[in-house]
């Protein structure tokens, strides 16, 4: 269980592992000029940020990595342990902290030793924070989520307020040895974060050693005993009641907060981050949308009236042409719209073919005759041993003897 919280320069800090005397050493701590540190607010990236550094200063080498926890490669400047072994190390060192900027070593201002300050969405960091609350010792415990979002936006959790945090570290934005990045960056495009930060530290991240890392995020890292806190001893870690590491992704906060809960948490966000200047890929918008108002129907305009009633001298002259015209309406009818003009050509129907107009069949024609021979008529004399053609009855019969002289005698 905790020992309770203590103040320390207007931050809360727990009992177990930070004491005041250890606080004051880390602000008189001898910063060498290759020193990098490894700054950020608490479940903002820390040890995903931690683990790629690793890897720059090994040159891509996962070695290091694999067989060195990472309490060791990176202390923690805050912690009387952390301090020893950042003492202890050999350079160039890679530290992490969670400290404001007005409790950071005052040595690193005349320095040229390099910060790199990842900042997170402050809602995830939230949801984060919440469930590691549970696990973590030396916390209290936060009770419900409504009630840890309060103490969240006051201020009122250690390492204090989200926003001076945020807003004291990128005061220094600008400078040549100070680098910030965002966590959604780094998982939207980590080679090209990754090639930035090589730049700003003056190394290269080129070659075999530096592509089968390239996937590295917070999911495959727990799997890795050096990197997801499975070492550490059970009087600082929980670990019955949960991970170390958990999802690592970008807008969980909208798994676990209410619509009116987000409301609330963007309210308080636009007025402690006013004017700072920077812009976020998180940003609330300026102003909830306002419902639309229903449209009200058109004022009269008062120099209607005056045109239609007419004076009543005017009346009396020409009291027939008042007559003859009809009244005046105050709502005229609406004129109906034209109706759409008929096209010459109008498309034609898909679908359906044109019925083929019907024909007459062609008249059969005789066949021609074939030139040279003419028809034979037909002989009433058979053909050699042919049969007789048949007699007609309309046609008389021939005289078998001589011809009769009709005459009469000679």
């Amino acid at each position: 269980m905790s020992r309770g919280y203590f103040q320390h320069g207007g931050v809360t800090f727990p009992g177990l592992l930070y004491s005041p005397r250890g606080l004051e050493a880390a602000r008189e701590f001898p910063v060498e000029d290759d020193d990098v540190f490894n700054v950020t607010y608490q479940k903002s990236g820390t040890v995903w940020m931690l683990e790629i550094l690793s890897l720059i200063r090994q040159g891509g080498d996962p070695g290091w990595c694999r067989s060195v926890p990472n309490w060791e490669r990176g202390p923690w400047l805050e912690t009387l342990l952390g301090l020893r072994r950042a003492r202890g190390n050999a350079r160039p060192r890679i530290i992490s902290s969670h400290l404001p900027v007005h409790l950071f070593p005052k040595k690193f201002f005349s320095s040229k030793a390099k910060v790199i300050y990842t900042v997170r969405d402050p809602k995830d960091v939230l949801v984060s924070l919440f469930p590691f609350a549970r696990i973590f010792r030396p916390y209290k415990d936060p009770g419900s989520l409504e009630e840890f979002m309060e103490k969240f936006l006051q201020g009122d959790v250690p390492f204090g307020s989200w926003f001076q945090h945020v807003r004291g570290w990128l005061q220094l934005r600008g400078r040549e040895n100070f680098f910030w990045i965002s966590y959604e960056e780094l998982q939207q495009d980590l080679r090209g974060s990754v090639q930035r930060l090589c730049s700003f530290l003056g190394g290269r991240c080129r070659g075999r050693r530096w592509t089968p890392w390239w996937p590295t995020r917070p999911v495959t890292m727990s799997h890795n005993p050096m990197s997801n806190f499975s070492l550490s001893p059970a009087f600082i870690l929980d670990r019955g009641r949960g991970p170390f590491l958990r999802k690592g992704i970008s807008g969980d906060w909208r798994n676990h907060l209410s619509p009116e809960q987000s409301q609330r948490f963007d309210l308080v966000y636009r007025e402690r981050m006013e004017g700072l200047g920077v812009s976020f890929p998180w940003d609330p918008p300026e102003s909830p949308p306002e419902p639309q108002k229903q449209e009200e129907s058109p004022q009269k305009n008062p120099q209607d009236p005056q045109k239609e009633e007419e004076s009543p001298q005017k009346e009396a002259e020409s009291p027939q042409k008042e007559e003859e015209s009809p009244k005046k309406r105050r709502n005229p009818p609406k004129k109906r719209r034209n109706p759409p003009k008929k096209r010459r050509n109008p498309p034609k129907k898909k679908g359906k073919r044109p019925k083929k107009p019907l024909r007459m069949p062609p008249k059969r024609r005789k066949p021609p005759q074939k030139r040279g021979k003419s028809p034979q008529k037909p002989s009433g004399l058979p053909k050699r041993g042919g049969i007789p053609p048949k007699k007609h009855p309309g046609y008389p019969e021939k005289p078998s003897g001589p011809p009769k002289n009709l005459s009469g005698p000679p």
